[in-house]
């Protein structure tokens, strides 16, 4: 009789934690993180890709936001040691704007951490960097 019953409740607990839908702002903040993680990893093909319009941007204009964005990691580089990792602290929805504002933490390896606020917009179902 016992087994059953904490057979009942350990299948209450698994369908529940199945059942678990993430919001938007979850899916904003995790999505917003894993592009500048790939800016971490000098993947700047697909931190761009991240970008809501950047599906249709002439040749010369994504070469040049390619090298914005190697250039800015090499400043990042020189003036911390680089960044040590990045974590989303919270989102919030902008009504006005129509964005949903995720606030991430850069962490550097001198200790210091910046805050910025990352606007993504809902794509097609997926979520991306305005």
């Amino acid at each position: 009789m016992k087994k059953a019953f904490f057979l009942a409740v350990a299948m209450t607990v698994l369908s529940a934690c199945n059942s678990y839908q993430m919001t938007p702002e979850e899916k904003a903040q995790e999505a917003a993180v894993a592009y500048y993680n790939s800016l971490l990893a000098g993947e700047y093909e697909a931190f761009l890709n991240g970008r809501a319009t950047m599906d249709s941007i002439p040749d010369n204009y994504r070469e040049r936001l390619l090298n914005i964005y190697k250039q800015f990691m090499l400043r990042q580089q020189e003036e911390h040691g680089g960044i040590a990792g990045i974590e989303a602290t919270h989102a919030a929805t902008d009504s006005t704007l129509n964005v949903m504002q995720v606030f991430l933490n850069l962490n550097f390896n001198d200790s210091t951490k910046e805050e910025i606020v990352v606007p993504m917009v809902e794509k097609d179902g997926e979520w991306k960097m305005k």
